[in-house]
């Protein structure tokens, strides 16, 4: 297996092209298992692990960066082993929280980003945070106000890197030219929604992050499992939601192409969705969100896979995008 390591878009951090994404930890997967795959991923040289605030949902928001915070408190170098991400936007409920507007409601005021990475911090059980994330724009919070919150963090060495999460490309823009009228280095990477199967930042996040120099981290590569060979899995008795199901029959006739390319390949569609992905230069790291250790080393079969210009090809036939960028993709 061949994971290799990459710049974070035109920054200077070396991170794994696969971030393992710890969104299942503590409600999907038991925190025993939630730490064999971080130390399987540190073998397999995934330095880049991403989680956010909020995960946890039905347990309680902030479980799944306690369950890091304990791994990362057994030693043995794990900390400086790892390139650390997570997030900050969503509310963050907590049994121990009293109500409270600012940490109730979604914002990325300076008081929030100051309470909630401070958080964090304690719930990791580390003193600094190598990429903080604004989990979604706020278009009602100042760029100043924002940038004054994250400025504070850098200099107080409790954070290396901001990125973004959810932005439009114009967002990106913004974001970027105001950091820079504070001599700011700004936004180092955008997380966002793009698989086969859902190509729109294609028109305008995609150019934005390659002008700007911003890694892309991909989330949902697989299409939430659409594009991990579904169709084959249903036909083979598995039990799926019924949500799943409406998306499935909606999208057969190009997953009934897809999965015959990828057998007739020799790989595994969901091999085949992430090599996708990995030949994108603006991509720096799909999200890969294992549940068991199986799927990860599944997950990391991706990085062998080299996809030939017809294979391309006729993944553009079956998944067309949005006909290319902003405004050429529309307009003459």
């Amino acid at each position: 297996m061949t994971v290799q390591h990459r710049r974070l878009g035109a920054h200077g951090a070396l991170v794994s092209n696969l971030c393992l994404g710890t969104m299942n930890f503590g409600w999907v997967t038991d925190e025993k298992e939630s730490f064999k795959i971080m130390d399987r991923a540190l073998e397999l040289g995934i330095n880049f692990f991403d989680t956010a605030d909020v995960y946890g949902w039905t347990v309680e928001h902030g479980t799944t960066e306690e369950i890091i915070g304990r791994w990362l408190a057994q030693g043995g170098g794990r900390r400086d082993a790892v390139i650390l991400a997570t997030k900050v936007y969503n509310p963050v409920t907590r049994k121990s929280n009293r109500p409270e507007p600012n940490a109730d409601g979604r914002s990325l005021s300076a008081v929030k980003i100051k309470r909630h990475c401070e958080a964090s911090l304690r719930r990791l059980q580390t003193d600094w945070i190598d990429l903080y994330q604004m989990h979604h724009v706020d278009h009602s919070c100042p760029w100043d106000e924002a940038w004054q919150g994250f400025s504070s963090l850098v200099q107080q060495g409790k954070v290396v890197y901001v990125g973004s999460s959810n932005f439009a490309g114009w967002d990106i823009a913004t974001g970027c030219q105001e950091a820079a009228r504070r001599g700011m280095t700004g936004l180092v990477s955008e997380q966002s929604l793009y698989n086969l199967n859902a190509r729109t930042i294609e028109l305008e996040v995609i150019p934005a992050c390659r002008h700007y120099g911003l890694g892309l981290i991909p989330w949902s590569p697989l299409a939430g499992g659409l594009l991990g060979g579904a169709l084959g899995k249903a036909q083979a008795g598995r039990r799926m939601e019924e949500n799943f199901v409406k998306r499935l029959e909606k999208d057969r006739s190009r997953l009934e192409q897809y999965e015959a390319l990828c057998k007739e390949l020799g790989d595994e569609p969901g091999a085949v969705a992430l090599a996708w992905l990995l030949h994108n230069p603006t991509v720096t790291a799909p999200i890969i969100g294992p549940r068991t250790l199986e799927q990860l080393e599944d997950a990391v079969r991706a990085t062998e896979i080299v996809l030939s210009e017809d294979v391309l090809k006729q993944l553009d036939e079956i998944f067309p995008g949005p006909g290319g960028e902003a405004p050429e993709a529309y307009a003459w």
